[in-house]
């Protein structure tokens, strides 16, 4: 799982009001090269919590060459939309799981895939 994609999923359990960010707890983590396209990144930006994206990376170690802020000109920063690439695209979580943050629900990732569907007594 690309921080990308947890940059967009949050807990859905019943009578959950806070489910976001979902907390990682990662076993594996590989890095995977994915060419660079500076236009998709930079479209992307403005879509993603940049604060989550910066704990994730954190959390797994890649985080330190990442500003806390977004850079005003973010999108005309070369450095800036490649460092934002590496953590976005090619960190990828494979074995672990995401937690709810409000009910410490568990959903595992197996092969780099989170899996969050909801037993019947969480819809």
């Amino acid at each position: 799982m690309k921080l990308l994609t947890h940059n967009m999923l949050t807990s859905h359990v019943k009578g959950v009001k806070n489910g976001y960010p979902l907390i990682i707890n990662a076993s594996k983590v590989e890095l995977r090269q994915v060419d660079f396209n500076a236009e998709f990144i930079a479209r992307m930006i403005p879509r993603i919590e940049w604060p989550v994206v910066k704990q994730a990376a954190m959390v797994l170690g890649h985080g330190d060459a990442l500003p806390d802020l977004l850079p005003s000109e973010h999108d005309r920063s070369e450095d800036f939309l490649k460092s934002a690439h590496h953590v976005l695209m090619e960190v990828e979580i494979m074995e672990g799981a995401l937690v709810c943050p409000e009910t410490g629900r568990k959903f595992p990732i197996t092969n780099g895939i989170p899996n969050m569907l909801l037993n019947e007594d969480e819809v």
